[in-house]
């Protein structure tokens, strides 16, 4: 069972080697009893419409410093999954992403922005391979890209000619039965951002798709933020801020509840902790997806005790 966190989400160039960053996956590492540190981070592409993703510039951590964290994490006898992503620098969510699928003279091209994508995740899977991640993450909830299974066939190709690792693939929440390329990667993963009052019927869903294409699923990213309201809507980052210990803890204790029942999950990564981590007296007022200090930190580490 993978018992997993995502740290660091949202750092930038030299980030990773600042002292609250230390202190923070520091107490990630002896906080919570987990198998897997998820280390996510993102290139990024100016509009939804871009075809140059950046990759070496101030907004992403350099090679040497996700490699410094690897090894920390190594380190503490705990297991790495490598997560690059792509983000748009106008704010538009990475999922709309998108392009022509019949090739426009003049017009931005799935083939342009392709080989864009696989300079840098080529990158990072020889890095992955390099320090021995146990996981690699191709792509992270590229919604309109999904149909373009051709050109995510031949990237997961390219990769394993680098990688020797697991590989998957971070499908977004409601899109797991529409990923048709499932065989060509060793895990199913997907965000589990669902509504407190739908795990049994998502769950059932997924469990179709898992069971038909025979292969382990884990939730790559999954939480709720500890705001009044939002296990109802926990992907929602507009909710009015009213903070709500309980109203993450009942979240989570539905997930893991309605997941054992089923019984097919085989690991959960959960959504997230932050590089820069709150003082533990301030838990209370906090109102972000991390749960270190809340009520749901007493949750997650009783399933992730047992599991």
């Amino acid at each position: 069972m993978i018992r997993a966190v995502t740290w660091g989400w949202n750092s930038c160039r030299d980030s990773y080697t600042t002292e609250e960053a230390k202190v923070s996956l520091s107490l990630l590492l002896s906080e919570i009893n987990l198998s897997h540190v998820i280390l996510a981070f993102s290139a990024v592409q100016d509009t939804a419409f871009s075809t140059d993703i950046d990759y070496k510039g101030i907004y992403t951590p350099s090679l040497e410093e996700i490699r410094l964290i690897i090894k920390e994490v190594h380190k503490n006898n705990k297991k790495v999954i490598l997560k690059p992503t792509v983000n748009c620098l106008d704010g538009t969510w990475r999922a709309h992403i998108n392009f022509f699928d019949i090739d426009v003279p003049c017009e931005p091209k799935w083939s342009e922005w392709f080989e864009s994508y696989e300079n840098y995740i080529l990158e990072f899977a020889k890095l992955a391979e390099e320090e021995s991640c146990e996981m690699f993450v191709i792509g992270c909830e590229m919604v309109q890209s999904d149909r373009r299974e051709r050109e995510w066939r031949n990237l997961i190709k390219k990769v394993r000619n680098f990688y020797s690792g697991n590989i998957t693939y971070n499908c977004d929440k409601y899109q797991e039965n529409n990923i048709t390329w499932w065989d060509a990667v060793d895990y199913i993963s997907s965000s589990g951002y669902y509504p407190i009052n739908s795990w049994e019927e998502n769950l059932e869903r997924i469990k179709n798709v898992v069971d038909s294409c025979e292969k382990p699923f884990m939730f790559m990213e999954v939480g709720c933020p500890s705001i009044k309201g939002n296990a109802k809507f926990p992907n929602r980052w507009d909710m009015e801020k009213i903070p709500d210990m309980e109203e993450q803890q009942k979240f989570y204790e539905e997930m893991f509840l309605q997941s054992e029942k089923i019984g097919f999950v085989s690991g959960y990564g959960l959504w997230d902790w932050p590089i820069k981590i709150y003082e533990k007296e301030d838990a209370y007022k906090n109102c972000d997806y991390s749960f270190y200090g809340k009520p749901a930190e007493i949750t997650i580490k009783k399933y992730f005790s047992y599991l």
